[in-house]
């Protein structure tokens, strides 16, 4: 990996780390609800750098934002460990499998549910233990994970779509600029 790469990842980590530590100062409606927002960075991460690149940003952010926050290793760290691990590692299998079909929306979907999916698991197994209270709450769980998804999901189009006029910009204009000092060579001369 090249080190501007590296920069860039470091930077995309920073912003994930902002927004899931932002994202615990908002005030929730539901104590467990939040809206992912880190997970759009995630996204980001997985069209630009692929896995390896969405599953660093996941593990920095999980890792960092915790330790910001105070819950590292508690219910919480568990439960954001488990649905970015999965939640990432379905986003990479389907987009490698069904290439071309899944966009940063489609992908975003598919990642809230395994994220949520994730999370109701961990739930059970480590700390609720009762299947019946947890079969009440899934639909619900599984709604607002839609609901959320298709937010981030949005978000990340948007911002790879800026990330790529932002990116022909600087090609165009560094284009110009060779074909300028082009010119002026040949004036020269």
């Amino acid at each position: 990996m090249q080190s501007q790469d590296k920069y860039r990842l470091s930077l995309l980590g920073a912003m994930a780390i902002a927004l899931h530590v932002m994202e615990r100062l908002i005030p929730s409606p539901i104590p467990w609800l939040r809206l992912g927002l880190a997970n759009i960075i995630t996204l980001v991460a997985l069209f630009l750098y692929g896995f390896r690149g969405a599953f660093t940003i996941t593990l920095i952010r999980v890792l960092a934002g915790s330790l910001l926050t105070g819950t590292f290793l508690g219910p919480p760290f568990a439960l954001s460990l488990a649905g970015g691990i999965l939640s990432v590692s379905a986003m990479s299998v389907a987009r490698r499998i069904f290439r071309g079909i899944f966009g940063p929306l489609g992908l975003s979907l598919i990642g809230a549910l395994f994220h949520n999916l994730a999370q109701i698991l961990v739930a059970y197994l480590l700390f609720i233990h009762n299947f019946r209270s947890l079969a009440v709450i899934t639909p619900f769980i599984l709604f607002l994970g839609t609901i959320t998804g298709t937010i981030n999901g949005i978000a990340a189009v948007f911002l790879l779509d800026g990330l790529q006029k932002s990116l022909d910009n600087m090609q165009n204009n560094q284009s110009e600029e060779s074909q300028d000092n082009g010119l002026h060579n040949i004036k020269v001369r």
